[in-house]
């Protein structure tokens, strides 16, 4: 079973559609016990990322994501749903994520001297990956994806990242690692490029 995990902070209805137009059916589902039998699971989300953890981790979702992830089963993570993975995010305050990753989420400066660019990031952007990546395969470097956000993580270890993109300065725009792939861009918004990445995560074998 393919998973969308449901936690209250994401626009569940269009990753299903993505999913769906790309040939694969995926499941709501929001509870821990669902998390527990999922075959792969995507945990989508826009908005804080103090809200989200907190209901995370009091639902026990947090704990059943962690859980799916040790025991080798595929996950995708989507904006909110990567920042999530790491030790500590900076957004109003200082909070624990679900340590899943090394790192933090951390704001854009970009909007201070010497860039003064616009923060939040949003739009379409270019990304760019030096290693194969199997949810890029069949795309081409600098395909262009759709972001929407005003914090980034900062991997522990550089290894894991997958792809970048710049907006005044480089960012990690998605991270691999084993059976983790996650992306800061929403694939489901991102037209036939994005659709590729779905369908390659469908369908991808640890």
């Amino acid at each position: 079973m393919l998973a969308i995990v449901d936690y209250g902070m994401a626009n569940l209805r269009s990753v299903q559609k993505a999913f769906e137009r790309v040939g694969h059916a995926a499941e709501i589902i929001s509870t821990p016990e669902q998390v527990r039998q999922a075959d792969r699971l995507v945990v989508p989300g826009v908005g804080a990322f103090c809200d989200a953890i907190d209901l995370l981790k009091k639902t026990g979702l947090a704990e059943a994501i962690t859980q799916h992830v040790r025991t080798g089963r595929p996950m995708l993570g989507i904006c909110l749903g990567l920042q999530l993975l790491v030790d500590v995010g900076y957004e109003d305050g200082t909070f624990d994520g679900m340590h899943i990753l090394p790192g933090q989420c951390v704001r854009f400066t970009v909007d201070q001297p010497p860039h003064r660019l616009k923060v939040p990031h949003m739009g379409w952007n270019s990304i760019r990956w030096t290693r194969d990546v199997p949810l890029f395969k069949g795309l081409k470097q600098g395909d262009y994806v759709y972001f929407v956000h005003s914090y980034h993580v900062v991997p522990k270890d550089p290894e894991v990242i997958a792809a970048t993109a710049d907006y005044g300065t480089p960012f990690v725009a998605a991270i691999w690692k084993d059976n983790i792939m996650a992306t800061q861009f929403h694939p489901e918004k991102s037209q036939h490029v994005g659709g590729v990445m779905l369908k390659n995560f469908a369908e991808f074998s640890c």
